[in-house]
């Protein structure tokens, strides 16, 4: 009985192991860059990065760097837009380093139409900073593409 019992463990374990390996994997990336919104900010806003995202079901994981910043990093979130390009509300917190320098990260789930919108490119990473709390840097997510 114990042996059948093992085997039925394995069994699941096996199936679990394969469903996740055929789980279909989407990845984004985006160029994080300063964005002035008026000439006034042009003063206060420099720096660059980047930022991956990785999509699986309705798992977005987010994993950036940046540097060059003016001032410290205040906070980052993902922001959705009515199209690529154009400034939106934001949806979610990320995780960033309080400093000119660091990285930015976050796990979310990710409703249906937030999916379409990340598939469209209407989602961006935004990252405020002290002298730029309208935004100090910002990129939108852009599909790379489908890996099974």
């Amino acid at each position: 009985m114990d042996g059948f019992r093992n085997l039925l463990t394995g069994a699941g374990v096996l199936s679990v192991a394969l469903c996740m390996a055929g789980a279909e994997r989407e990845t984004f990336s985006a160029r994080l860059s300063p964005v002035a919104m008026d000439a006034s900010m042009r003063a206060n806003i420099a720096g660059s990065g980047s930022a991956s995202a990785t999509l699986i079901g309705s798992k977005l994981t987010i994993d950036g760097t940046f540097e060059g910043m003016l001032s410290n990093a205040t906070q980052a979130r993902i922001y959705q837009g009515p199209a690529t390009g154009v400034r939106g509300k934001p949806i979610f917190d990320l995780t960033v380093t309080r400093s000119i320098n660091g990285k930015v990260a976050g796990a979310i789930d990710l409703g249906d139409d937030q999916k379409a919108a990340l598939r469209k490119g209407c989602l961006y990473v935004q990252i405020d900073s002290e002298k730029a709390p309208d935004g100090n840097l910002w990129g939108w997510l852009l599909t790379k593409g489908i890996e099974r």
